[in-house]
């Protein structure tokens, strides 16, 4: 069992709209992201299943079969190998939470994020 704080987990500027706090146990990744409104999350898909908790602001994610909204206190699940691109239409709070947990980014292949 380990008990942390958000404030004790460094923040990682990604690109000059989008923050990211990482945490990652044995089995999944759970982070949360700061976007500024305008921030873009260009298209990708991965492996892990993923649940994203909108806290604050909205997103807009892009998806094959059409966009969806998630406003602040909505819960979006997307399966593993969806492919999604995500706008945020406000500055927002998120939490991301996969399974497993992201090698890609322990590795550092997110230079999609970085752009």
């Amino acid at each position: 069992m380990a008990l942390t704080f958000w404030n004790s987990i460094p923040v990682e500027a990604l690109n000059p709209l989008m923050t990211r706090q990482v945490l990652h146990t044995e089995r999944m990744t759970i982070a949360r992201l700061k976007l500024g409104k305008g921030a873009v999350v260009p298209r990708h898909a991965h492996e892990n299943e993923q649940v994203t908790q909108v806290v604050s602001g909205a997103l807009l994610f892009r998806l094959p079969d059409g966009d969806v909204t998630v406003p602040a206190g909505g819960v979006l699940v997307l399966p593993s190998q969806q492919p999604h691109e995500v706008h945020a239409l406000e500055d927002t709070e998120a939490l991301d939470i996969f399974a497993p947990r992201r090698e890609d980014w322990i590795r550092g292949d997110d230079a999609y994020l970085r752009r």
